[in-house]
């Protein structure tokens, strides 16, 4: 299990983080008072809340193998704003049922189960939170769990804080492509001896989903590609409100913009918010 979780904790912690982030950039002002983490095995999700929101808050992990909760615990104790974390063995399926809470988190979970499973655990998040995000492989099936969910939570309510700049369908045609994003995972000299490479990094590929029920204002566009970077000119994919998509292209006759564009990244809202 400490093997497993050197291999993969370190990924599922920046991807997470990645897409809270997002998040709480489209609700700025609010905190999660409490937390649930569904499915979260070592508690890598709990981390990336801690830093995305100071402070404490009651958290619960719930998991169904008792190694990884125990190790989670174990890990937890190094961090003092983790210190009330309840860890707790449950079944994550048809028969799961969640207390109220601010914020329900779900990462690399909805691939472990079957088509009523998942339904089960997105419609039982949507009953005891105000919030919730979702997090999958970014691979085209982790993004059609993700669009699946997407749907459900805005069925029940909800509307999406991030990526999508909307609540409206995916524009992406179905089996013509699919929406990720990447974050850089910094390796330890373990992670590399785990995972036998030789780099310092490595690119975790992700699809999200955060949706609240809380007051939010979504990017005005997502940037949904790596941006190409020309000679003089930027170009950017992006996700607009409307919904569309579109590649634009910025040059060095918008100024400030165009510097802008050179320092962005994918998955940034465009455009920056000091120019929005």
């Amino acid at each position: 299990m400490a093997a497993y979780a050197a291999y993969r904790m370190p990924a599922t912690f920046e991807a997470v983080r990645s897409a809270l982030e997002a998040f709480a950039d489209a609700v700025p002002g609010w905190t999660p008072g409490s937390h649930v983490d569904v499915g979260g095995g070592t508690g890598a999700a709990a981390w990336a809340v801690s830093a995305t929101w100071d402070g404490e808050r009651p958290v619960t992990v719930l998991d169904w193998a008792e190694p990884a909760l125990a190790l989670g615990r174990e890990l937890a104790a190094a961090n003092p704003a983790l210190g009330a974390v309840r860890w707790h063995r449950s079944r994550i399926g048809a028969e799961l049922t969640l207390d109220d809470t601010d914020l329900v988190t779900v990462s690399y979970v909805l691939n472990e189960l079957t088509a009523l499973d998942r339904a089960a655990l997105v419609d039982a998040a949507a009953r005891a939170a105000r919030s919730v995000v979702i997090v999958e492989p970014g691979t085209p099936d982790g993004y059609a769990r993700v669009i699946e969910a997407r749907d459900r939570l805005i069925s029940a309510g909800f509307h999406v804080a991030a990526p999508c700049p909307h609540s409206a369908a995916c524009p992406i045609a179905p089996g013509t492509d699919w929406c990720h994003f990447s974050a850089r995972v910094s390796r330890s000299s373990l992670h590399r001896q785990v995972k036998g490479g030789s780099l310092a990094y490595e690119d975790e590929k992700f699809s999200y989903v955060a949706a609240t029920r809380v007051p939010a204002a979504p990017a005005p566009a997502r940037i949904v590609r790596r941006p190409q970077i020309r000679k003089g000119q930027v170009l950017l994919d992006l996700c607009e409100t409307e919904p569309s998509l579109r590649r634009t292209t910025v040059t060095k006759r918008h100024g400030d913009l165009y510097r802008a564009a050179r320092d962005t990244d994918w998955g940034d809202p465009w455009p920056p918010a000091a120019d929005a």
